[in-house]
């Protein structure tokens, strides 16, 4: 069902205007590589959500002996109440600042799930990385650890966090790497257009960022985290009681080449690629 004729965004325009990203918040991304939207949508779209998910677990929500542990990975949902949480115009309004109108895709899901579970167990989530977004010509297919990361960010646009659940600093927040896109961004650059491989990406950026401060991804059903492609993050195990829904899909633009360094008039994505490259 398209998102449309859902309703949620049929709600959402009822309101007079969409609130835009400001200075602060744009200059925030460009240095500390993320930005976080507030109730980008809304709860009871979190909640249907969950619940889908929770079918697909065969697990019960009130009895945690039926739940996964540590981690449950979900693939792609292309539900509508998943479309609609992708599709605010909040959010259009945010990738337009970010990225720049008519250079990223609409999503017509959410990505993959990561669902964490209260356990002490680390999972293979945990270490610090930077998500890569393409395969070369040797990557294999079901390998993901094969794909690249380059210094034009290559078929990504964005990093996001779509919180599904309450977030609180016991319940396994996402850890980020506060200004770890600028030096990603050195680590990238010598290696031109192949880039690197995940597991090299992930060794090398870790090397790099290890003096940067770290933040946590808390906040609300219906917060997002857009972030900037190259920030290094990483999971940690759940302290909390309730399990967290996260989503991390990718906003990809509409060409895989689509960062121009060298253009008069940069997105806050490309702005922070030059800065971190000395330019």
């Amino acid at each position: 069902m398209d998102p449309v004729s859902y309703g949620w965004r049929r709600r959402r325009s009822r309101e007079h205007h969409v609130i835009m990203l400001d200075d602060a918040q744009v200059d925030a991304f460009v240095e500390g590589g993320f930005v976080r939207i507030e109730g980008a949508f809304p709860r009871e779209i979190a909640d249907e959500c969950r619940e889908i998910i929770w079918r697909d677990l065969d697990a019960d929500p009130a009895e945690p002996a039926t739940w996964p542990r540590p981690v449950a990975a979900r693939p792609d949902y292309p539900q509508a109440p998943f479309v609609a949480a992708a599709n605010m115009p909040r959010l259009h309004a945010a990738f337009d600042v970010l990225v720049g109108k008519g250079r990223w895709t609409p999503r017509t899901s959410l990505g993959g799930f990561v669902v964490r579970f209260p356990s002490e167990e680390p999972s293979v989530v945990d270490g610090w990385h930077v998500d890569v977004s393409f395969p070369s010509s040797t990557s294999a297919p079901d390998d993901y650890m094969t794909w690249r990361a380059n210094v034009e960010s290559r078929e990504r646009a964005l990093l996001m966090f779509f919180l599904l659940s309450d977030v609180g600093e016991n319940d396994a927040p996402t850890r980020l790497r506060v200004g770890s896109h600028l030096d990603v961004a050195r680590v990238l650059e010598p290696e031109g257009e192949p880039g690197l491989d995940a597991r090299e990406l992930a060794r090398r950026a870790d090397a790099a960022t290890g003096h940067r401060p770290t933040a946590h991804a808390t906040g609300s059903a219906g917060d997002v985290y857009l972030c900037h492609p190259f920030l290094v993050h990483a999971g940690q195990p759940h302290a909390g009681k309730n399990p967290r829904f996260l989503a991390q899909p990718k906003l990809s633009p509409v060409t895989p080449h689509w960062v121009n360094l060298a253009g008069g008039r940069l997105s806050p994505v490309e702005t922070a690629i030059r800065r971190g490259l000395g330019q």
